[in-house]
């Protein structure tokens, strides 16, 4: 299958060589970059939907516990399953309350390829 892809790079970047917007062209860094845009991206941040995202991020003013890792962790599935189902399909999320960050694992099966990968973040409070 041919993997040759040419999608806006994330985060947001400008090629050295060209000067123009830089594009990620390996599928699987792809898909890497979109779920970490999920992950990452708080509800209303984007103007057009206001709905994207899992909000980790606000979670920074909760107390960090097991409570807040179960919601994280709720948050996170549901947010994927929702704004990627094209892209991956998700097989677990796990998330751990250490000290003063969420450590997320996402396992997820890439659609493209059929492979299994795990993607594992940490948001620090």
């Amino acid at each position: 299958m041919n993997d040759t892809l040419h999608a806006l790079s994330f985060p947001f970047a400008i090629d050295r060589g060209g000067g123009r917007a830089a594009e990620t062209q390996d599928y699987e860094a792809y898909a890497r970059q979109l779920i970490r845009q999920v992950l990452l991206t708080a509800p209303g941040e984007r103007i057009n939907r206001p709905d994207f995202g899992a909000g980790v991020r606000r979670m920074v003013f909760a107390p960090n516990s097991p409570a807040v890792a179960s919601l994280a962790q709720t948050f996170v599935y549901q947010a994927l399953t929702r704004w990627l189902p094209t892209v991956i399909k998700v097989e677990a999320v796990h998330v751990l309350a250490r000290e003063e960050s969420l450590l997320i694992e996402v396992r997820y099966l890439l659609i493209q390829r059929g492979e299994v990968r795990t993607l594992n973040e940490e948001v620090a409070f």
